[in-house]
């Protein structure tokens, strides 16, 4: 959510931002409805100044109660009418996107984004090398079929060595995580809908991604970036603990309504799904630096594995609603020879914490008195486990057709193949 006084300012900032994320929205009718409010407030405040002004003086003479009797009669009449306006405008104000960093490349969808870097080589095999489904059908890693039998299309069976390769991925992640000072969590994998709706992620078309159980009133997550962000819901936080840093693992869940036709077969693009996330609560002055911190650890992860990847800055029609900035890693895959999306890191700044109503006391206003201010929130993929586990199959493949097993994680799932 922006704020209000920001959009009174900078409404062409704002029709902008909306234009350049793909955004449909009337910025127009919230300056309208948002005037609208404001004078309807001051009325009933007149109102409201005069009601007590005559009670002071006393009602007992019958034309001042029949006086105070009409004001508070006309109050009453207007009040619902406020309450009208402040819904219209809340829920337009909801629908508004984050404002891009002015350094965020303007484009119209992820065609036009910006790789930033490529690191690592693509290996060239000697051998005619199998796509990841065909390597774990044959070592009974994977089986789609039976999932498919027990709960449809987009669901896979992980199995063998290869579950213990995701436990592996897990423990080395937070190894890594856990000495930049951020905090284990298994979160959650539901929300009310007002946390839900509070992360940004569920509005206009990303509603169409959640899973929603009407009868309970409750989203499946889609990422524990949602959970964990909504943690912190309607609290101040310590400014002195700031930044604060999680990481999370949970199990997530999309209906990949977008994606009709792409990627129906194996496990690159699923109903469910396993996921370390990052998340952090930081000041707004640190907020590019933390997000910078994110993107190092999604590469240092990269790199301890060895597999090739390029970073990707995302443009504005493919930012996304919360972000003001984000950044992307895609992986090398072989059967693809192309680069696909494993990871993605976000800078939201203060947008999410509006919603949520989380705020600091910063002491150093100068007033004598702390100011309350909002926060700011990122988030980052340590690991899509799917997709990584897709990634090191292909990679590191051979022309036995077994998997060798990158030499990091070696010593968290113990074995170095896997035939």
């Amino acid at each position: 959510m922006l704020d209000i006084n920001f959009i009174r300012e900078n409404a062409e900032v704002v029709k902008n931002a909306c234009k350049n994320k793909n955004v449909n929205c009337d910025v127009g009718k919230v300056l309208e409805l948002d005037k609208k409010k404001r004078e309807l407030m001051t009325e009933i405040e007149i109102l409201k100044a005069k009601q007590n002004k005559i009670s002071r003086g006393g009602t007992e003479n019958q034309a001042i109660f029949a006086q105070a009797k009409e004001i508070k009669g006309k109050i009453k009449e207007m009040e619902p009418s406020l309450e009208k306006i402040g819904g219209e405008l809340k829920n337009l104000l909801l629908q508004l996107p984050n404002i891009p960093f002015e350094d965020v490349p303007v484009g119209k969808d992820d065609s036009e984004n910006v790789i930033v870097r490529q690191v690592g080589k693509a290996q060239k095999f000697s051998f005619q090398t199998k796509d990841y489904m065909q390597l774990g059908e044959k070592l009974d890693l994977i089986d789609t079929e039976r999932a498919g039998k027990v709960a449809g299309s987009r669901f896979g069976f992980i199995k063998n060595e290869l579950v213990l390769l995701e436990f592996a991925l897990i423990k080395l992640v937070m190894d890594i995580a856990k000495k930049e000072g951020f905090v284990p969590v298994i979160p959650p994998v539901m929300l009310k809908e007002e946390m839900a709706r509070g992360t940004g992620y569920f509005e206009a078309i990303d509603k169409k991604e959640a899973y929603y159980l009407p009868e309970d009133k409750i989203y499946l997550a889609g990422t524990s970036e949602q959970s964990m962000i909504a943690m912190h819901a309607g609290e101040i936080l310590d400014e002195k603990k700031l930044p604060l840093r999680y990481v999370g693992f949970s199990t997530c869940f999309r209906r990949e309504a977008g994606s009709y036709g792409k990627d129906t077969k194996g496990i690159l693009r699923v109903h469910q799904f396993d996921k370390l996330e990052m998340v952090i609560f930081s000041k707004p002055e640190d907020s590019k630096k933390e997000h910078e911190l994110l993107l190092q650890i999604e590469e240092k992860l990269m790199k301890v594995l060895g597999l090739p990847y390029q970073v990707i800055n995302i443009c504005t029609g493919d930012l996304g609603r919360p972000a003001a900035r984000k950044y992307d890693i895609e992986t090398w895959l072989p059967s693809e020879q192309k680069y696909r999306e494993t990871h993605s890191t976000s800078n939201c700044t203060d947008f999410q914490a509006r919603r949520l109503n989380i705020r600091y006391k910063d002491p150093s206003t100068g007033s004598g008195q702390a100011k309350l201010k909002f926060a700011h929130t990122l988030n980052g993929t340590a690991f899509a486990i799917g997709r990584i586990l897709i990634m090191i199959m292909e990679n590191y493949q051979q022309k036995d057709g077994s998997i060798k097993v990158p030499k990091v994680l070696q010593k968290y799932c113990g074995f170095k193949i896997i035939k």
